[in-house]
């Protein structure tokens, strides 16, 4: 079986790179990381205005393309390329996949019509004290209050959480299940605290709510949140591929540039040897994520599994080549001038995000010890043969 990009995506591919090439840029990118927002809104509204990024994965009845996420992680395989900052993330993936599983019509007509047009940004609250994305709790408490909900405590890692137009909680109810809610970000007890963190082209934010009042979307979103921990982990490995294959590429044209001893430094067999290796981190990352990437978009049975083998491995294979890089280029990586230094951040910060690699594995491990423990449950029960 041969696994690529139809002629659509290719398209799509090919499109998304151009405009990136034109406008995002090093110094672009620099620039944006300056703005209030920590993006380009300019050319935030192009992709949505003109390529529809945030629409793809958002059905059409709610204003949307209609695709799925796997064309969504095309978009953001070239945004981790060019290191692009954006709300594609923590919006378009996190926010409206989180609206859509609430199961409110009402929500979706409301809210995802301005989603899928970028006029609008959603931030999920979400991590953990712990800066984990628990999918049975949080750090925000709901109480009933009449006909509504008022939520009190802290929610960590919020991305895009600071300048959001459209807030979504996970709240821990009095029963003890977790649910989700809509809050409005500039209402009452709602305080927003931007917090810088490694990566700046990621922005975070802390945010604490004191009896504020909530308007519930689910109130039993245990399963949908595990399922949307692992749709947001895939489209992190989108991004690490998209870094990945730029490092390889900057190191390889360094290597032809760079003079040692009267020749390229690239023509030396030890170094060939390395960037051989940074090729095969990105080529196996790049399978896995699509891999991943498609079990999302078909409701695959496996998915789980799919998103924590990528989320595992693209975090390990872009930590290897993020550090190759560096490596490689010398001391100039390490400056602020050089883009090096952005990729290897972004390597560090990635692997954090919904799910360290550790802990993937760990799933995995479970996993396997708990198919293993049902075959041999399976087999016990069998009637022995006459």
């Amino acid at each position: 079986m041969y696994f690529a990009l139809s002629e659509e995506q290719a398209a799509l591919d090919a499109t998304v790179r151009s405009l990136l090439e034109r406008r995002s840029d090093g110094e672009a990118v620099r620039q944006a990381l300056q703005s209030p927002r920590g993006h380009d809104p300019d050319l935030w509204a192009t992709l949505c205005e003109q390529i529809g990024a945030a629409a793809l994965a958002i059905p059409e009845e709610y204003g949307g393309a209609g695709f799925s996420l796997f064309e969504t992680h095309v978009v953001l395989e070239r945004l981790g390329y060019a290191l692009t900052p954006s709300p594609l993330l923590g919006s378009a993936v996190l926010g409206a996949q989180a609206i859509l599983r609430s199961g409110s019509a009402d929500a979706c007509s409301r809210l995802l019509p301005d989603i899928a047009a970028g006029t609008t940004v959603a931030a999920l609250a979400w991590a953990a004290p712990d800066g984990h994305w628990h999918p049975d709790r949080s750090g925000v408490r709901a109480a009933n209050a009449g006909d509504g909900s008022t939520l009190t405590g802290s929610a960590h890692l919020v991305l895009d959480g600071a300048h959001a137009d459209v807030l979504l909680v996970v709240a821990v109810r009095e029963d003890g299940r977790p649910g989700l809610y809509e809050v409005a970000p500039e209402g009452g007890g709602v305080r927003r605290t931007p917090m810088p963190g490694l990566d700046l082209t990621l922005r975070f934010a802390r945010i604490d709510f004191q009896a504020a009042p909530a308007r519930p979307l689910c109130e039993d979103a245990g399963v949908q949140l595990a399922e949307l921990r692992d749709i947001a982990a895939v489209a992190v490995t989108a991004l690490q591929v998209g870094a990945a294959q730029r490092g390889l590429d900057m190191t390889v044209a360094y290597t032809k540039e760079r003079e040692q001893f009267g020749r390229p430094i690239g023509s030396f067999q030890a170094l060939k040897h390395r960037m051989a290796d940074m090729l095969v981190h990105v080529e196996t990352s790049r399978t896995l994520s699509w891999a991943a990437a498609w079990s999302a978009a078909q409701g695959s049975a496996d998915f789980g599994e799919k998103a924590a083998m990528a989320k595992a491995w693209c975090s390990d294979a872009l930590n290897a080549v993020a550090a190759e890089t560096v490596q490689l280029h010398g001391g100039i990586a390490i400056t602020w001038e050089h883009d090096a230094q952005l990729l290897f951040k972004r390597a560090h910060a990635t692997s954090q995000l919904f799910g360290q690699p550790h802990e993937q594995r760990r799933r995995l491990l479970a996993a396997d010890r708990g198919k293993s423990r049902a075959g041999a449950g399976a087999a016990a029960a069998a009637p022995a043969p006459p």
